[in-house]
C-alpha cells in the first residue's frame, strides 16, 4: 500500500469512506508526517504554509478520537482570525459529515455573544474559534472544558503576532491533565519555541519544507526608487501578466488603503482587507474575491493569513516583508497543486538589509529585472467576468445553494454555466453571475420568490 495514502492509517472506517468521496486518497507531505503522531496521541509541532493541508491532519486526530455519544467538548482550536475559525470549522464539518451527530461550535467575534451562549448551554463535541472571544466564554463560565482530549493552535505564529500570548496562556491553564497539545505555524520564531516548551510534552517536530517551487512560480524583483514609481510598478506588472486573480501584500493598513485607491483610480477591480473592517465587510470582500467578481485584493500579512483562497494567479510584494520567512510564505501563495503561478516584489535601496537576509534565507543572490515597458504593453486592463448579487436570507431561512441556483436557472432561464459560486451565511446569501446576464439575475431574483417568499436582492 502507498505510504502517502489515508488508507494505512488506524482511521475510523466512516472517515476513510468520507476522505474517498471527497476525493481525498493521497497524504499531503504535512499529514503524512504528522497524521502517525498525532493519532498515537503526541503533542506534535508542525511547521507548514498555509494550504498544505494541515487543517485535515488536526481535525482527522481529534475526529478519530471523539466519543459522539458524550456532548462535551472534546476538542478545541484556535485560530487567530474569524476567517480561519469559520474555514477551518467548515472543513472539519466536511470531514466528519459521514459520523452522525457530531456538533462542532464555532466561537469568534462579529457575532453575539448571546447567541454562541445558548448554542454552548446545549453542548459542543468540538470548537473553533479565536483566543479572545473562547477566554470570555470560560471566564463567564459559559465553556467548560473538563472532558476535554486535544487543543490545537492554528496559525500560532500569528496569534503571538497579535498580541494573543497572555489568552492563549490563560486558555491553557483551564485545560484538564492529560491532554493532547498540536501546535501549527507557517514560521518559527522564538516566541513559538518558548510557548512550546511550555505547554507541549516532549513534541515530535514535524516540518515541510516552505521554500517555493521554482518549476511553478515565477519569481520577479524589481528595483523602484519612489513611492510613485513603486504604485506605477504595480501598474504596469498588472498590465504585463493579465491576471484574473491577484493578491498584494502591504506591511500596514495605511498601505493597503493608498495601493487600493491607487488602484481604482487607474480602472482596475481592487479591494482590501485589514483588520479594521467589521464583519460583515470582510465577508463581503472575500466572498467577491473567491468568486471571481473582484481581480485584485490587497491584505496584510494577518489579515490574509490561514485564507484558503484556490488558484491565484499572481502575488505581488508591495514592499519586502520583515521575516524572510514570512516572505516566502507569501510567495508561495501562488502556483499551488501544480499550477503556474507568478511572485511578483517590489524594493527599494531602504530595503537593503531585508533584500539580504532574504538572499541568505534563499541561499542565492537576487537579481533585479527591469520594469516592463509602458509601450510594449496591451494597455487595456482585464476586468473580472462576474459580478456579485446579495440577498437578504441565509441558513437563517433554511436557504441553499439549491434554491438559488433553480430560481436563476429554472424560473430565469439562465444558464447553469452563467452562475458561479453561492455563498449562504447567516441572515445572508450571495451569488456570483456572469456579468452579461447581470440584470437579469437581478431581475429575476427581486420579481421572484425564495422557499416561496420574497427576498431582497441587490448589487454588491
Amino acid at each position: 500500500m502507498n505510504a502517502t495514502a489515508f488508507a494505512q492509517l488506524d482511521l475510523n472506517p466512516d472517515l476513510l469512506d468520507n476522505l474517498n468521496t471527497l476525493t481525498f486518497t493521497q497524504m499531503t507531505p504535512i499529514q503524512a508526517e504528522s497524521l502517525p503522531h498525532i493519532l498515537s496521541g503526541k503533542d506534535v509541532i508542525g511547521q507548514a504554509k498555509t494550504g498544505s493541508g494541515k487543517t485535515a491532519a488536526f481535525a482527522l486526530g481529534i475526529l478519530n478520537q471523539l466519543d459522539v455519544a458524550s456532548l462535551h467538548v472534546q476538542g478545541l482550536v484556535i485560530c487567530p482570525t474569524r476567517e480561519l475559525a469559520h474555514q477551518v470549522a467548515k472543513d472539519m464539518r466536511s470531514l466528519a459529515r459521514r459520523i452522525p451527530n457530531i456538533k462542532i461550535l464555532t466561537l469568534a467575534g462579529g457575532m453575539p455573544m448571546k447567541e454562541q451562549t445558548t448554542s454552548l448551554a446545549y453542548g459542543a463535541h468540538i470548537i473553533v474559534g479565536t483566543p479572545g472571544r473562547i477566554e470570555d466564554h470560560l471566564h463567564r463560565e459559559h465553556l467548560h472544558l473538563h472532558h476535554l482530549k486535544t487543543w490545537v493552535l492554528d496559525e500560532a505564529d500569528r496569534m503571538l503576532e497579535m498580541g494573543f500570548q497572555e489568552s492563549l496562556e490563560a486558555i491553557q491553564e483551564v485545560l484538564p491533565t492529560p491532554h493532547q497539545s498540536l501546535l501549527f505555524s507557517a514560521t518559527f520564531p522564538s516566541q513559538i519555541k518558548k510557548i512550546s516548551q511550555r505547554i507541549m510534552q516532549k513534541p515530535v517536530m514535524v516540518q515541510v519544507a516552505s521554500i517555493h517551487d521554482e518549476e511553478t512560480i515565477q519569481n520577479n524583483f524589481y528595483r523602484v526608487e519612489s513611492v510613485e514609481e513603486r504604485l506605477d510598478a504595480l501598474h504596469l506588472l498588472l498590465l504585463q501578466h493579465q491576471p484574473t486573480s491577484t493578491l498584494i501584500f502591504c506591511n500596514t493598513k495605511k498601505d493597503c488603503q493608498t495601493v487600493m485607491n491607487h488602484l481604482i483610480y487607474q480602472g482596475f477591480s481592487a479591494l482590501s482587507l485589514h483588520g479594521d473592517l467589521e464583519q460583515w465587510e470582510r465577508d463581503q470582500v472575500m466572498v467577491r474575491f473567491r468568486n471571481h467578481s473582484t481581480s485584485i485584493l490587497v491584505a496584510t500579512d494577518v489579515a490574509a493569513r490561514g485564507l484558503d483562497i484556490a488558484a491565484l494567479d499572481m502575488v505581488i510584494n508591495y514592499h519586502i516583508a520583515q521575516d524572510p520567512e514570512v516572505h516566502v510564505h507569501r510567495m508561495g501563495r501562488t502556483g499551488r497543486a501544480g499550477a503556474q503561478g507568478i511572485a511578483c516584489s517590489l524594493f527599494s535601496d531602504k530595503e537593503q538589509f531585508k533584500m539580504t537576509r532574504l538572499e541568505d534565507y534563499l541561499e542565492h543572490p537576487i537579481e533585479p529585472l527591469p520594469l516592463p515597458q509602458r509601450a510594449d504593453l496591451n494597455p487595456n486592463i482585464n476586468k473580472p467576468i462576474m459580478a456579485t448579487l446579495q440577498l437578504g436570507a441565509g441558513k437563517k431561512q433554511k436557504i441553499r445553494p439549491g434554491d438559488i441556483l433553480g430560481a436563476l436557472t429554472a424560473q430565469g432561464g439562465i444558464q447553469g454555466d452563467d452562475v458561479g459560486d453561492i455563498h449562504i451565511l447567516n441572515q445572508w446569501s450571495y451569488v456570483a453571475v456572469k456579468r452579461q446576464q447581470l440584470q437579469q439575475a437581478l431581475h429575476v431574483l427581486k420579481n421572484g420568490t425564495l422557499k416561496g417568499r420574497k427576498v431582497r436582492v441587490r448589487i454588491i
